[in-house]
């Protein structure tokens, strides 16, 4: 009996774990199913660029994503470099390669080709029945994979839609943007043109570009130097070397082979070792390519022609270089985020947004306008821009599929009648803030924001007066000011990239960074020509350069009185009114004037000194080292320094006031004692009160401003005084000019964030 009981118990064993094993399988055959299938379809060397970095990013999810890789077009071509080896090489694993190019180079190749791709298509798509396509960009090949995708029910995936560029590539990219279920695009003014378009703005990502996600973290390899000697050779310099990538415009294919042509003549009188790449498969390719080789390019000791270049290598030739010419859309695109200088030949790239690093050559019909432009940015450094991206666009376009209902009716649903706003639901992975990091540096302290230029309302759309919140302070970090400038950009760098990993949490798209200092500031050059006394080792220095090239994004510097007046014209009291001043009462004296709407610097950036302005004579001394500046008689200091003459005289405490012994007298304690009827105390306030009310007098006889805003800790104080002083000895024409105090929290904050938000959201290219 025992015996029968185990053997049954051994059976029951068995079964249970045979039970078991057929459920794992089953639950992980259904998480195989579940898996989001995403077919990435590459057609050339530029677009798997862009589709790399998203399926490095796929293919490090195995869990969420199975990827199936396509390859056609130019990859499979040999004269074009095979590029699908470098696929490959990157370990992915091709499940189908289609050759569908037609040579020949002219318009009827194009269109047989895409002929032949359609023919092609149907079979592989039917075996990956892949839940996503993934398309890029505007290029013939991905037309004919968008149209067979969409006449298969197959949801597609279209990145980079909504640009405008020259050429067929614009009517191309917008049919496969009409023919796309999904976007993700790289800047607000494609997801305008996407709306404007009527495609439904809940299905549009603002990503930024995934080529910028590899740019920004890897362009700065230590073995650079090695890439250039590799493929230019052992004797050439960073930055002394251009690079050359030219392609036809296929609906001006005669012209742009002469643009060409005046190109190389331009680059062999310019007489500078140049890396030139072969032209694209499009139609006049063969044209340029025999033009070079009748110039003889690639046997010219000054040139190295090749047809392709690993993109990653790539990246490091154009960052590094002394130009960049053509009309490629790496130019325009990518180049900026090295701040390499750009020549644009021509009109392909008409209508693309620049950073300011691109010099336009539209109508380059001559070779001495080239060799100019070439004179004028040759060796040139500009401060990188991030207008096609900010490095983390993978894990937004990621995070985008995941959401893809693969339950909702296929059918497109097109949004009538044209949005004339972008008015974007405020979906945590559809819509950023336009936002910028806003650096203050502070005598004591300094401090790194997180500021937004608008934040809508998250449960329902109310009108702009109602949802809208311009100048908000999202984050702030503070810390004491180090007093040796190595540690304090360290600190500066460590906090902006603090706030930068913040910012995508907080659903905000950082624009660039605005930097407020004390001192004079060349705001051209980003550089402070003198400090104040209060901030150690701060003059003649570079700050521009360092944050920029740390953190690759456009950096703006200005003096910390100008920026409350930028803060207070965009956010404050200032807004709208075209001449106004304002006046910063604080640990020193400072202002910004604003004069029809712009703010005034001077010749050599001194403009705005309000502290400055002489009010007597025989004054006490001030810290510029002359005699009765304002900021002698009503600076913060200058009361300080009166409250302890007071107290070592025994004449500052009156009944209600204890100063502990720890404690440091200040100008609080002085306005306390005046405030409990101390006369001495009074008597000082009243004389700070008439000179800055004298000095603002000064001003209103100089410039006529229509507006006056104190601002800082001791314009509450100073704004009845400066008032009575006015009334009495203004002229009858300035006595009715109104005198405000700012309600702006932050005005050093907001006035450096404003510098970056007003220059890239009003820019138009």
């Amino acid at each position: 009996m025992p015996q029968s009981v185990q053997v049954r118990n051994t059976h029951e064993l068995y079964y249970l774990r045979t039970q078991q094993a057929q459920e794992k399988m089953e639950r992980s055959e259904k998480r195989l199913k579940q898996r989001l299938r995403v077919c990435v379809a590459t057609c050339n060397r530029a677009d798997y660029s862009k589709l790399a970095p998203i399926m490095f990013g796929i293919k490090s999810h195995p869990e969420i994503f199975d990827l199936e890789v396509v390859v056609l077009g130019s990859h499979l071509i040999d004269d074009y470099g095979n590029t699908f080896r470098m696929i490959e090489q990157d370990e992915f694993d091709i499940r189908s390669k289609l050759h569908t190019i037609v040579r020949g180079e002219d318009e009827a190749a194009m269109v047989e080709s895409v002929g032949l791709a359609l023919v092609k298509l149907p079979d592989v798509l039917q075996r990956l029945a892949p839940d996503i396509l993934l398309v890029h960009g505007d290029r013939f090949d991905a037309l004919a994979l968008a149209t067979a995708a969409a006449l298969m029910n197959i949801r597609i995936l279209h990145l980079e839609g909504g640009e405008v560029s020259g050429t067929i590539d614009d009517s191309i990219r917008h049919s496969i943007s009409k023919l796309a279920h999904y976007h993700a695009v790289c800047t607000r003014s494609a997801e305008r043109h996407l709306i404007s378009m009527c495609e439904d703005h809940s299905h549009i990502l603002l990503a930024g570009c995934p080529s910028y996600d590899k740019l920004l973290s890897a362009h700065q390899r230590d073995d650079y130097t090695d890439i250039i000697k590799s493929w230019i050779g052992d004797d050439v310099k960073e930055q002394n070397y251009i690079v050359a990538l030219q392609h036809p415009v296929t609906t001006d294919i005669q012209n742009s082979i002469k643009i060409y042509e005046l190109m190389l003549d331009a680059l062999i009188s310019f007489n500078k070792r140049t890396l030139i790449l072969f032209p694209n498969i499009d139609a006049g390719s063969k044209e340029m390519v025999r033009v070079m080789r009748r110039k003889g390019i690639e046997q010219h000791p000054n040139f190295r022609a090749v047809k392709h270049v690993p993109f990653d290598q790539f990246i490091q030739l154009v960052a590094h270089a002394g130009c960049m010419i053509g009309n490629s859309s790496c130019g325009v695109r990518e180049a900026g985020a090295f701040g390499t200088p750009v020549i644009n030949l021509g009109t392909r790239q008409t209508g693309r947004e620049t950073g300011e690093n691109v010099l336009h050559v539209r109508d380059a019909d001559t070779h001495n306008k080239i060799y100019h432009a070439l004179e004028l940015q040759f060796g040139k450094r500009y401060p990188c821009s991030k207008i096609y991206g900010d490095g983390n666009a993978v894990q937004r376009i990621l995070k985008f599929m995941q959401s893809i209902n693969l339950s909702e009716p296929l059918q497109k649903k097109f949004c009538f009648p044209a949005v004339k706003e972008c008015i974007s639901q405020d979906i945590d992975h559809i819509l950023e803030t336009q936002s910028a990091l806003a650096v203050d540096l502070g005598g004591t302290n300094l401090r790194v924001a997180i500021v937004c230029m608008k934040v809508y309302n998250y449960h329902k759309l109310l009108p702009s007066s109602q949802s809208d919140e311009e100048g908000k302070v999202v984050k702030k970090y503070t810390q004491l000011n180090p007093k040796t400038f190595e540690e304090r950009i360290e600190l500066i760098l460590t906090m902006c990239k603090q706030a930068m990993a913040d910012a995508v949490h907080l659903n905000c798209r950082i624009l660039g960074v605005g930097v407020s200092t004390g001192g004079r500031v060349n705001p051209q050059d980003g550089i402070v020509l003198h400090s104040t006394k209060l901030i150690n080792e701060w003059s003649s220095v570079d700050i521009r350069t360092p944050i920029s090239s740390a953190l690759h994004l456009p950096v703006w510097v200005d003096n910390d009185g100008n920026c409350a007046a930028l803060a207070e014209r965009k956010f404050g009291h200032g807004k709208g009114v075209e001449n106004f001043v304002t006046i910063i009462t604080g640990t020193g004296i400072g202002g910004g004037i604003i004069q029809h709407n712009e703010l005034i610097h001077g010749s050599t950036f001194c403009a705005a000194e309000l502290g400055h302005i002489v009010v007597s004579l025989e004054g006490p001394e001030c810290m510029c080292g002359s005699h009765g500046c304002i900021e002698a008689y009503s600076s913060g200091l200058a009361l300080q320094r009166e409250a302890k003459r007071l107290h070592d005289e025994d004449l500052l405490l009156v009944e209600g006031m204890t100063v502990n012994n720890k404690e440091q007298v200040n100008a609080i304690h002085l306005i306390n004692a005046a405030r409990l009827g101390n006369s001495k105390a009074e008597s000082i306030l009243h004389t700070a009160g008439t000179a800055l009310g004298l000095g603002i007098v000064n001003i209103l006889h100089m410039i006529n401003p229509s507006l006056v805003i104190l601002s800082g800790v001791l314009s509450e104080h100073y704004e009845n005084p400066v008032r009575q002083v006015i009334s009495q000895r203004a002229l009858l024409s300035a006595q009715g000019t109104k005198v405000m105090v700012s309600e702006l929290e932050d005005p050093a904050l907001l006035g450096a964030a404003s510098m970056v938000l007003d220059y890239t959201t009003r820019r138009t290219y």
